[in-house]
């Protein structure tokens, strides 16, 4: 029985380093898909979009959706984010407003295209309800403001299942349905099951079978600079505790995010 658990052990291990090594072997941020390519050139002159990333506090950015910002950087994307609350929930909302800014001076994001909004009816907690037209309304008028063509955010689990997460889902979704113009559109982060969420890189190798074998536009974008995730997490130092590092370690969405049209 000994054996059988070491040879477990050893095959993980190399496994693990095996996907590692497949991702560093990328030159720099990549998205593995089929056709069409993730997100082509608008009409016109315009090869460049302008990016929302929606989410509900601040280290969401870090913790799950750096390699989106880092691939969309790479690609000359201009990117803007929106955090609904200040995560005030433990009483360091204004704290982490700034490690948010931090982190963002860490992802090459301009501090005057990051907003965190401390509205009343919008904060930070399991037990808090968010209502969605509110989170359509606040997203629309930073459209506006910032031109945007493209949104970035949760998808209606929300990745962790936080609540908060799930109703800036559902306030994109009334946005989307509300835009009759139909000129902005929507991706979503897919959330995992337990064993892929925390199986770090390896899951790169389901994640590119899903991607190229889908009929849906799905995209997997991999973070060749895993260490890019942990430097924008670590801004965040109020919630740079060891279950937190051992997170950004462990987890997928450090290496990997695939995305899906809303």
């Amino acid at each position: 029985m000994g054996f059988i658990w070491m040879a477990f052990a050893v095959g993980a291990v190399l496994l693990w380093a095996m996907s590692l090594g497949r991702i560093f072997t990328f030159p720099g941020p990549t998205c593995i898909s089929g056709s069409p390519p993730f997100l082509p050139p608008l009409r016109g002159d315009r090869r460049s979009r302008n990016v929302l990333l929606v989410i509900a506090h601040p280290d969401d950015e870090s913790m799950f959706f750096a390699p989106t910002i880092l691939f969309l950087k790479s690609k000359g994307h201009n990117i803007h984010v929106l955090c609904m609350s200040q995560g005030n929930a433990d009483g360091l909302g204004i704290t982490r407003k700034e490690e948010l800014y931090l982190a963002c001076d860490t992802l090459k994001i301009p501090r005057e295209q990051v907003k965190v909004l401390d509205h009343p009816k919008l904060q930070d907690g399991f037990h808090e309800k968010w209502d969605h037209g509110l989170l359509a309304e606040l997203t629309m008028e930073h459209v506006q403001l910032w031109a945007i063509d493209t949104i970035v955010t949760f998808d209606s689990y929300g990745v962790s299942g936080h609540p908060n997460h799930r109703d800036v889902h559902h306030g994109i979704c009334k946005l989307l349905h509300a835009n009759v113009q139909g000129n902005i559109e929507a991706w979503e982060l897919a959330s995992l099951n337990i064993l892929r969420k925390y199986s770090g890189p390896v899951d790169i190798w389901l994640s590119s079978l899903i991607s190229s074998s889908s009929k849906q536009p799905i995209y997997t974008l991999v973070n060749s600079s895993p260490s890019r995730s942990y430097e924008a997490m670590a801004a965040h130092r109020s919630q740079w505790v060891w279950f937190r590092r051992l997170f950004v370690m462990f987890s997928s969405y450090t290496y990997i995010n695939m995305l899906q049209k809303v």
